[in-house]
């Protein structure tokens, strides 16, 4: 594997990177003045036509550095052919969110071309995106699990496939798509330009660039083990109890008028959004759980200032791009270093500055200091905090008890919810409908 150095510096235009005329007009409307470093190491690469394995973190504009090399290389291919278009391109990413976000991006450094482009996803009812497939596209942006479901319908094939793109690599081995991932390899052409993304580089991620990648040259920019120096960092130590009562004080600030809070598990997210519902403080829940529409919504609000606070798990958070989003909260302290720093980095984005505040309960004291040794750091700790850390991290003994005590709540909980279902059920299910009514 080749290694691609840069001294950094000035980022120079993107003429200078060779991007042609008709989406240097788009980047221009869209008031992009000089490329990142990774728009600046990887689009000469792409559009020399090199397979790259690219390390970098979100909010470092990778999305610019494949889209805009792929929409020239097929522009210049396929842009003057007047027969139906053939799928050229196949972008594969991990969530619904991203996959729209990444077509969104196309369809703007696009605008003065000939490039055909669509995303398709699961969570939705098929046929508008089968209809715009008949249509045909030089660039597909998918989800797995759609992507396979169609090819098995037979609704699409990847034989024209010339440029494939794996974004956001790690993500996917989280989320457990290694085994889809492997079906879509078999189905591409032999023959083709590969483009690696990855967040960070485990060995199990190294081992899966070499089935896709030939003679790759790497290129790494903004290691996932820094935070951008524009982000301002703050920590509470609470107890767990208290939690809920330190966040409305935090939230006191009416400047803070966008957060961005995350939660560990779905449930969580959807009881931070009703508690604060309940103190007149907008608020939605996104995760996977959620249906599409219902995900789309609610960032949509969100973006349009409609509501104040957007709880979302990991999963769900990833392809949430909010210009100028100030403030980050994390409720809950994540138990992977790297994930704070990939929380934090929603926020702090092209030069401007932003806010990260982490709520730390006594069981995850000891995440914190792992997330400073990573990021070479002290997170500044407030002291001014009317709900200070009393309490002590729990004994073996104490977590096995509370364990307990949650695992019997859980089971009440889904008790109690199915009894209230049966109950409704059994009167015509006027009480339900009269209940979505009030709703």
């Amino acid at each position: 594997m080749r290694e691609h150095n840069n001294d950094g510096g000035d980022n120079g235009t993107f003429d200078e990177l060779g991007v042609m005329p008709s989406i240097l007009k788009a980047l221009d409307k869209k008031k992009y003045v000089s490329p990142t470093e990774i728009q600046k190491k990887a689009i000469p690469l792409v559009l020399k036509r090199n397979d790259v394995l690219g390390c970098a973190q979100t909010g470092t504009g990778k999305t610019a550095a494949f889209a805009i090399p792929i929409i020239q290389l097929i522009e210049k291919i396929d842009g003057n052919n007047k027969g139906k278009p053939k799928i050229r391109s196949l972008i594969l990413t991990p969530t619904r969110e991203l996959a729209i976000q990444i077509d969104e991006n196309i369809n703007d450094y696009s605008e003065f071309t000939n490039i055909k482009h669509t995303v398709i996803f699961g969570g939705v009812k098929q046929h508008k995106q089968v209809e715009r497939l008949r249509r045909g596209v030089h660039i597909l942006v998918a989800t797995p699990g759609r992507l396979l479901d169609l090819i098995s319908q037979r609704l699409l094939h990847l034989d024209d496939i010339k440029l494939f793109v794996l974004d956001e690599a790690d993500r996917m081995l989280d989320m457990g798509f290694i085994n889809d991932i492997k079906k879509v390899l078999k189905l591409l052409p032999e023959k083709k330009q590969s483009l690696f993304f990855s967040a960070t580089m485990p060995d199990n991620i190294v081992k899966l660039s070499r089935t896709i990648l030939d003679k790759p040259i790497k290129i790494e920019v903004a290691p996932v083990s820094s935070a951008a120096e524009t982000i301002q960092q703050y920590l509470y130590y609470t107890n767990r109890t208290s939690k809920k009562d330190l966040l409305l004080h935090i939230l006191k600030d009416e400047d803070m008028d966008q957060v961005l809070m995350f939660s560990r598990t779905k449930r969580g997210a959807d009881r931070i959004a009703r508690n604060l519902q309940k103190v007149k403080i907008n608020a939605a829940a996104i995760h996977g759980d959620k249906s599409q529409v219902q995900r789309q919504k609610a960032l949509k609000k969100f973006k349009e200032g409609n509501i104040r606070v957007l709880v979302a798990t990991d999963i769900a958070a990833r392809g949430i791009d909010i210009d100028k989003l100030s403030y980050v909260i994390n409720y809950e302290i994540p138990n992977e270093s790297e994930t704070y720093v990939h929380r934090i980095g929603r926020t702090g984005r092209a030069g401007e500055n932003g806010v990260a505040i982490s709520l730390c309960e006594p069981e995850e004291n000891a995440y914190v200091k792992d997330i400073e040794k990573l990021i070479n750091k002290r997170i500044k700790v407030i002291k001014d905090n009317p709900f200070p850390q009393t309490e002590k991290p729990m004994t073996e003994r104490e977590k096995k008890e509370w364990n307990k005590e949650k695992a019997r709540r859980k089971q009440e909980f889904f008790k109690n919810r199915k009894a209230k279902m049966a109950k409704g059920g059994g009167n015509g299910g006027r009480g339900g409908r009269g209940g979505n009514r009030r709703r």
